[in-house]
């Protein structure tokens, strides 16, 4: 089936996967290698189809998505895309999570296993029975949220506006919904939950921060590694105002290139959504887990039908700690 033929309704948003899993489906993209479309997905080419152009300076005004029926059944996933875009660039999720785990319901358990960062493989003996690690699913469901926006849209706004401005909206309702997330991160990180303990607490030495009190909080670190640490912004800056980091020759450079020192080898993040007075060191790879349900989702019949007059533009979502032994909390004391 070529792309030019393909029925377009709002049907499709409601199958497995959504509406570009719908349309790869029908439309795959490794058919058209070699083409003049090689490098589009199916989305991109029903943009294509109907001469819909979404960037630039001769982008098109939002109303040619509704020059048809199958063409305003694009206008969803366009806005779906472009909120995952904002979230995307304004996140550090990427950072800080070790899986990301979406589910088709609104309920979700982890894993919990006996297995401490502790643990050793010790040598077993010839005949001696292999030590056993179980793991199973938690007994209590992992905490989801849901955050968005209620995006409205008049009249004017939609026949006269060009499409990429448009998409500066809708990418800071993405920003908007990537620092929730990152501040409901944060909160498990910290204080556990869903059956998970709160991560250990480890005070500075005195009223300010000491580079002795991050090589106590690196110490503090196992059989897990600290490779990154999530920072309120004073506690951001009074690491980089250590003499330790300030060097140029100890491999900082944030002089010139604006890039934070890498304390202890781990990368610094600073974040308005950290307690003041605070620093998250954590193992990336062990820590946290984000649960998804679903990705960016919009009410596709408003949008479809009323062309954006009111529709809501939500994410569902949760966190879990996987190994809270991954996790410590250094606080100014």
């Amino acid at each position: 089936m070529n792309y030019e033929s393909i029925r377009l309704d709002k049907s499709m948003y409601v199958s497995e996967g959504g509406f570009s899993a719908a349309l790869e489906k029908l439309d795959p993209t490794v058919k058209y290698n070699g083409t003049d479309c090689a490098g589009l997905d199916a989305f991109q080419r029903q943009l294509k189809r109907y001469d819909i152009k979404v960037g630039g300076t001769r982008s098109d005004v939002i109303a040619k998505f509704f020059a048809t029926s199958d063409s305003a059944a694009l206008f969803p996933e366009y806005v779906s895309r472009a909120v995952a875009q904002g979230a995307k660039e304004a996140g550090m999720l990427d950072d800080i999570i070790a899986s990301k785990t979406e589910i088709n319901s609104m309920d979700y358990r982890s894993i919990r296993t006996d297995l401490t960062g502790a643990e050793m493989a010790d040598e077993i003996g010839e005949g001696e029975e292999i030590p056993q690690t179980t793991i199973a699913l938690s007994e209590h469901l992992v905490n989801l949220k849901k955050r968005g926006r209620l995006l409205c849209a008049s009249y004017e706004a939609i026949k006269f506006q060009r499409v990429d401005v448009f998409t500066v909206a809708l990418r800071q309702i993405g920003a908007y919904i990537a620092k929730a997330q990152l501040r409901d991160a944060v909160e498990a990180l910290i204080n556990g939950g869903g059956g998970v303990p709160a991560a250990q607490v480890i005070n500075t030495a005195a009223s300010a921060l000491a580079y002795t009190d991050l090589l106590r909080l690196w110490n503090s670190f196992e059989s897990f590694d600290m490779n990154v640490i999530l920072a309120s912004p004073d506690m951001a800056m009074d690491v980089l105002n250590l003499d330790e980091f300030k060097d140029p020759r100890a491999g900082c450079g944030f002089e010139g290139t604006g890039k934070h020192s890498a304390p202890m080898g781990a990368k610094l993040i600073k974040s308005s959504t950290v307690p003041a007075g605070s620093l998250i060191a954590l193992d990336k790879r062990f820590a946290l887990e984000m649960v998804c349900a679903g990705g960016v989702n919009v009410e596709y019949d408003k949008l479809i039908n009323t062309q954006l007059e009111r529709a809501s533009v939500t994410s569902i979502y949760g966190f879990s700690k996987i190994f809270p032994d991954a996790v410590k909390v250094l606080t100014r004391g």
